[in-house]
């Protein structure tokens, strides 16, 4: 009896251990379905295979062999961290994997349920709400929904937001592997069944109609470019500045000289100076020619001192009007953690040197950035916040007609990163139906028509300039009117299900009443 006993632990231990490099390896399949590589229909044989992978596995095994593939799925997707510093990156990496662990726990316990591809497909959005969440704001880097802004999952980002693409896709690979487990079976009925539910969310993403039109406004994006790439690009500040004031004046010129159109509103990147305009009278100057030249309003991502807190600094997008200077402005809403502000930062600062590079923390906007930008009234996201859905969705709730995104990708140059956040941008586009303006310090800036079409875009580390008629829009698609709904019941019922499975599983193994 003992020896059964030995043997049944041992025999499990060796099945979930051999599944390890598996795992390894379909972690990083699944990040080659993401910018910068972009072979979006990888997504789905990845997640069907790592879906088999934990079929039969207690939970313990099942979030260890998650572990393994999350924690690969995010060293490869995120290895533009590995300029920050190699511990940021594997740290990241592992801790991402975690929630991974546990989503792969809950997917070997729904796989007992009828059904179980659904439920495995909402575990999949469940998961990403709480990644996206906690802690410090949570992180969405790596959202199945990413890496389909060429794929005919798309679309539906239209209807139910991001959270609806994951289920889609996620829903596909639970299809897949159903009938790859039928056909092993030498069930042909319900392997093409499988096959058939596999290609069901795809057909319904090219049914969705994306908007191209509206308003018309001539909109300029300006990327000015920086000295150097690397942590230490804006070192030189003052040449941040003028790159982003020559490059206006250029266009200014060309406007004079007939070769492009007047613009109607003007867009600049985040950290366009770093030298604070309402501090210095000399970057003010500098700016108000620009403007002025140009005739346009002009959206300014500066970096300023808090004046309720001048102990912080406040991460800002400025419209800055010819003749009267500047007027409103938006405090970006979500800084990022260890990168703009530092939690517990007397502890981590003595252990962490580099953190002496943030000498001051940002502090957190609280108004959504909608903010009136000549013709338009213009959605404002800086940098990272585009991968939240919230940050983004309030803006166009909140009467944007057009979305902007300022960003600063210096340091993350030709690391793939910003082809990563381009995506996103694209997204965000589908979902709500706005033109989306992306102004970059380095690249990459673009013209996003509604429908996610790049109508213009820019090389990394080049100066550039854009002049396009863009579609100013107040149409409200499904996704921005249905807000957090379409997450909230996905998630809740992937959590249920794991709860219902649990619960039949804890049933079955108790002893039968006498």
């Amino acid at each position: 009896m003992s020896q059964v006993s030995a043997a049944a632990p041992t025999g499990l231990r060796r099945r979930w251990l051999v599944r390890l490099p598996a795992a390894v390896g379909l972690g990083l399949l699944l990040a080659l379905a993401f910018p910068p590589y972009g072979a979006w229909w990888l997504a789905v044989p990845a997640v069907a295979a790592a879906t088999l992978l934990v079929r039969g596995l207690p939970g313990g095994p099942a979030a260890v062999v998650g572990l393994a593939f999350g924690t690969a799925f995010f060293a490869l997707l995120l290895r533009w961290l590995l300029v920050i510093g190699p511990d940021a990156w594997l740290l990241l990496s592992v801790v991402q994997g975690g929630y991974v662990a546990g989503l792969f726990a809950g997917l070997a316990v729904v796989q007992r349920l009828p059904g179980w591809p659904v439920w495995t497909a909402a575990l999949w959005v469940a998961a990403e709400a709480v990644r996206a969440t906690v802690p410090f704001g949570g992180f969405p880097w790596g959202r199945l929904a990413f890496a389909q802004a060429d794929a005919p999952f798309g679309p539906l980002v239209a209807l139910g937001g991001t959270p609806l693409v994951t289920f889609a896709v996620a829903l596909a690979a639970g299809a897949l592997a159903w009938g790859a487990r039928a056909a092993a079976a030498r069930r042909p009925v319900p392997a093409l069944a499988a096959l058939a539910a596999v290609a069901a969310p795809a057909l319904v993403g090219l049914l969705v109609p994306l908007p191209t039109q509206g308003r018309a406004a001539v909109a300029a994006v300006v990327q000015g470019d920086v000295p150097r790439a690397g942590l230490d690009a804006f070192g030189q500040q003052a040449a941040v500045l003028r790159n982003h004031v020559d490059a206006t004046l250029a266009l200014a010129d060309d406007v004079a000289a007939g070769g492009v159109p007047q613009p109607e509103l003007v867009v600049w990147p985040e950290n366009a100076t770093d030298i604070d305009p309402y501090a210095s009278a000399s970057a003010a100057a500098l700016i108000q020619d620009a403007v002025d030249a140009v005739a346009a309003p002009t959206l300014v991502g500066a970096v300023v001192t808090n004046p309720d807190d001048p102990s912080t600094v406040l991460n800002l997008g400025i419209v800055w009007a010819p003749g009267t200077g500047p007027g409103e402005s938006y405090a970006k809403r979500h800084p990022v953690p260890f990168g703009e502000y530092l939690p517990f930062r007397d502890l981590l600062s003595r252990f962490v040197t580099r953190f002496e590079r943030i000498p001051r923390d940002f502090a957190a906007g609280d108004e959504p950035g909608v903010l009136a930008l000549g013709p338009a009234r213009a959605g404002v996201v800086i940098c990272f916040e585009v991968a939240y859905d919230g940050v983004v969705r309030d803006t166009v709730r909140g009467g944007g007609d057009l979305l902007v995104v300022q960003t600063n990708n210096a340091t993350y140059g030709r690391t793939g990163q910003p082809e990563q956040q381009l995506a996103m941008s694209r997204l965000r586009a589908m979902e709500h139906g706005r033109t989306v303006l992306v102004a970059a310090t380095s690249g990459l800036s673009a013209v996003i028509t509604p429908d996610g079409e790049v109508v213009a875009g820019s090389a990394e580390f080049e100066q550039w300039t854009a002049v396009r008629p863009v579609a100013l829009r107040t149409a409200l698609s499904p996704a921005s009117r249905a807000g957090p709904w379409p997450e909230a019941v996905l998630a809740t019922l992937g959590v249920a299900a794991c709860a219902v499975a649990a619960l039949r599983r804890r049933q079955e193994r108790s002893p039968a009443a006498p």
